[in-house]
């Protein structure tokens, strides 16, 4: 028997005076919380406008607008302040592995956060305020150290340390919020929304990232901002944290979220009653001030400094390291093989587009780095560089083409089919670069970049929140309440990120030798490699939900 909003409220009158008066203040936010509570306990997020999904996935597309502002300035900055080279790798590696490391603890604490706004949105402000400050400082550096030191020899030191500085707070927080904005869809959406949802960021991440190369390749010092500003590094700063701080208001205020306390509280007692009691037995409880107790606790909860009563102790909520990568380890094998798919299929992608435009430059023009700049290898190095960056704008638009078509095939293909395609059609379209360097056919095949970009920010989390739904249909079946038990979907999300950060380690420590010994041609051959494994590893190891 399921107890509704209406005899719930009917139920309360009884309750004393003091108890009316929590129960009235807090009356708002009950017509948000009391969702449709059935019998066996599962709270059904109501269906959400295409609008509001929307909304949502424009984080997305502010993130990958900034990731694309990095890819294009990141080595022209971090060279114009004078940089060594044998500090690159250290650039490059202390952000994937602080990342690896923490990441999973960030999930975990989002999955307990009990913040009257929600679990996952304050981490993502928190995160989103990280990455406009990482920007500022690795594009602005230089002029903000030159007005506040006069030395030369300082200027140079202090420019690099605060450039540096900024690359990995930017790396780290953009690395970072693709987990709590993940967990946050599954939070808040149904089952259908959440798949709508995933090829709505897949979309706008392919049309952000497309707008951000585009700006980054336009020629701002003719233009008025140009004139006003010091740098075309800070006309290119003011675009993106303009767009960026836009995407991420509009995405916080897309869909509300249920504070994690009210959801337990709510729920469970809502389970309680409708499982333990009839409605006379409801209203002999009521006489012997049952719910007086039980409001002042609800009530309780939003009281910060106050502890409710919750299906938690505080201990669990406290996890420290160790417990949490108990947690992981500990996650069903099926978790497992997935993280490692995931895993092969970001070392293949960006074994590729970290090396695209150097192997642009060097394999497909014929030109040279390290020859001198007014040379006519130079010029022709740095005309691949450019036409590089077009062929990552047109991995950009195939991304968000694909992701639009992935609805249309995922009835007939399926989720396996749709991770398989991915796959071999980037190590086939790598490996035929690899081997016939053009020009046209390189460009070409660029499109197949963004097949596999589509397929890694959509199907693996796709699987994830099958995975949820399965678990919690058998807990239900189980008589358990939904959620109650087991890891979070944030720890879960975070996990599935980690393999990004862990990837760009891997090949951050190897394939930087390998490129140095056997040129540029090495990328798109170990990325078509390591693709195609992946490939047989989707096929045979990844489980799918029927």
């Amino acid at each position: 028997m399921t107890l509704t909003k209406e005899s719930f409220h009917r139920a309360l009158l009884p309750c004393s005076e003091a108890a009316k008066v929590d129960m009235d203040s807090s009356r708002e936010e009950e017509e948000a919380l009391l969702q449709s509570v059935t019998r066996t306990g599962a709270v059904v997020p109501k269906k959400r406008a295409v609008g509001r999904l929307v909304m949502h996935s424009m984080a997305m597309f502010g993130r990958e607008f900034c990731y694309a502002v990095e890819a294009a300035f990141v080595t022209p900055v971090l060279l114009s302040v004078g940089l060594p080279k044998n500090l690159y790798s250290l650039v490059w590696l202390i952000s994937p592995i602080l990342g690896f490391v923490l990441q999973p603890v960030v999930g975990s604490a989002s999955d307990h956060c009990t913040c009257g706004w929600g679990r996952r949105r304050p981490y993502i402000l928190g995160l989103g305020v990280i990455m406009l400050l990482g920007m500022a400082l690795y594009l602005n550096g230089d002029v903000m150290i030159s007005a506040f030191i006069s030395e030369r020899d300082k200027q140079r030191t202090w420019a690099i340390a605060i450039t540096m500085l900024g690359v990995v707070l930017f790396d780290f927080a953009a690395d970072f919020i693709d987990g709590p904005i993940k967990a946050y869809l599954f939070d808040v959406c149904s089952h259908q929304d959440k798949e709508k949802g995933l090829h709505y960021h897949a979309l706008f991440t392919g049309l952000g990232g497309a707008l951000g190369y585009l700006t980054g390749a336009m020629d701002w010092s003719q233009t008025v901002l140009g004139y006003s500003l010091a740098s075309e590094f800070q006309v290119i700063f003011f675009f993106a944290a303009l767009v960026f701080l836009i995407c991420l208001s509009v995405h916080l205020r897309s869909i509300p979220e249920v504070p994690l306390r009210y959801e337990h509280e709510e729920t469970k007692f809502l389970l309680d009653v409708t499982g333990s009691y009839k409605y006379r037995s409801i209203e002999e409880e009521i006489k012997n001030c049952y719910l007086k107790s039980t409001c002042t606790e609800i009530k309780a909860a939003a009281r910060p400094g106050k502890c409710a009563v919750t299906s938690r102790t505080e201990d669990e909520r406290r996890m420290t390291l160790k417990s949490l990568l108990k947690t992981l380890l500990s996650m069903p094998s099926h978790y497992r093989y997935l993280c490692v798919s995931h895993l092969f299929g970001w070392m293949a992608f960006l074994s590729n587009m970290l090396f695209f435009t150097d192997f642009m430059g060097q394999v497909v023009y014929e030109g040279s780095p390290y020859a001198p700049h007014n040379s006519t290898l130079y010029l022709t190095y740095k005309t691949g560089v450019e036409m590089g960056c077009w062929g990552l704008c047109i991995n950009a638009i195939s991304s968000s083409v694909y992701s639009y078509l992935q609805k249309i095939l995922l009835p007939y293909m399926g989720l396996k089919g749709l991770y398989f395609i991915g796959y071999l059609l980037f190590g086939l379209g790598t490996g035929l670069i690899g081997l016939f360097p053009n020009v046209y056919s390189t460009l070409a095949l660029c499109s197949l970049f963004g097949v596999m970009s589509s397929t890694l920010y959509t199907v693996p989390f796709h699987l994830i929140a099958e995975y949820h739904r399965e678990e919690e249909i058998l807990k239900l079946q189980d008589g358990e309440l939904a959620g109650e038990h087991g890891r979070g979907k944030g720890i879960d999300c975070a996990a599935l990120t980690c393999m990004v950060q862990l990837a760009q380690i891997i090949l951050g420590v190897g394939l930087g030798l390998l490129v140095s010994v056997a040129g540029s041609a090495v990328t798109v051959i170990s990325a078509s490699m390591v693709a195609l494994i992946g490939c047989c590893f989707v096929a045979f190891c990844v489980r799918y939900v029927e």
